[in-house]
């Protein structure tokens, strides 16, 4: 008979309660938690790209905002050209059709992804942080000064983006959209850390000279997947523009990158469900909290501080105990 780990166990009931509290809001007319389910799920998918890079790679980016904003802006600008019929290049003309939208911004933020990696990943430690950090921030002030696209105000999407066969304004349609799009995230995850690829890459984590000395070299590994990571973000940020139909350089902001990185320290570091975990507490911390305070903030330090000090595994190593990759 089959039996399921205690990890694996969490994680079904994780993803159970994710998928049932929408249909619950909907069943008691409270259509406001299927919106703060939607976001977990966003959130949570942007995590697991920076995830790769931060929980199986040991690369502590400070610039994965970047890869968000560029997917939330490419959702806002092909939408708006394609309302109004403006040629964007080489004479199309955008579109509101979010497999068009997630195929480009895969291809744009893997092209910025494999630009800036190929210049971060030749430092490391503190050095990688500021040079994420920096182009995340150039990428930032080029949004702010772009007034075709609202420069610091931003750019609205009037209709949120449609899927095929879907009626995308209906909230809990959008929310299966994005918790469809969170699972396959995670399905990746989990393939890439089971792999030879996933393998070198914690290898290189541990120890990168002796990846070298076996004539493994570290550096192409970390580039395909921190471009990896970029990517997944960047069609996090595509859900998360549609959500708010809006878009602005705040995506792309450090504050976001910092947000990404407590996501996955709350949740578990490196664990397939940790950013899962992770969104599921920011999110409901945010909104209990904020509710009392404006400086529910400083009680998230307060929290985030309690799990760096006592609970290095995050939600999940407090539940599951030590993490164990098959």
């Amino acid at each position: 008979m089959m039996t399921l780990s205690r990890e694996t166990l969490i994680n079904l009931i994780l993803i159970t309660l994710l998928a049932a509290v929408p249909f619950v809001a909907l069943g008691v007319g409270q259509p406001f938690y299927i919106t703060l389910a939607t976001r977990i799920a966003i959130l949570a998918l942007a995590a697991v790209g920076l995830n790769l890079v931060l929980g199986l790679g040991g690369l502590v980016s400070f610039g994965h905002a970047a890869f968000f904003g560029i997917g939330g802006y490419v959702a806002g600008i092909l939408a708006a050209h394609a309302s109004s019929g403006e040629p964007l290049l080489f004479g199309f003309s955008g579109s509101d059709q979010m497999p068009v939208i997630w195929l480009v911004t895969l291809v744009l933020c893997g092209i910025v992804g494999l630009a800036i990696g190929a210049v971060s990943l030749r430092t490391s430690g503190v050095y990688f942080i500021m040079i994420t950090l920096a182009f995340s921030q150039m990428i930032y002030y080029f949004a702010v000064s772009w007034p075709a696209y609202g420069g610091e105000d931003g750019l609205s999407i009037l209709v949120r983006n449609q899927f095929p066969g879907v009626n995308s304004m209906k909230p809990i349609s959008y929310f299966l959209i994005c918790l469809g799009m969170l699972v396959i995230g995670l399905a990746l995850f989990s393939l890439i850390r089971a792999s030879r690829f996933g393998a070198a890459l914690q290898a290189a984590r541990q120890n990168a000279v002796r990846v070298a000395a076996v004539g493994i070299s570290p550096y192409p590994i970390r580039l395909v997947a921190f471009t990896l990571s970029g990517m997944i973000t960047g069609v996090a940020g595509t859900l998360y523009a549609d959500l708010n139909r809006f878009t602005s350089p705040s995506m792309i902001s450090w504050h976001m990158s910092g947000e990404l990185i407590v996501l996955i320290v709350l949740g578990g570091t490196g664990r397939l469900f940790g950013p899962v975990a992770g969104a599921m507490l920011y999110v409901i911390f945010e909104f209990a909290l904020g509710g009392l305070t404006e400086r529910w903030q400083f009680f998230l330090g307060l929290i985030l501080l309690a799990v760096v000090l006592f609970a290095r595994g995050g939600l999940l190593g407090l539940l599951a105990g030590k993490a164990r990759h098959g």
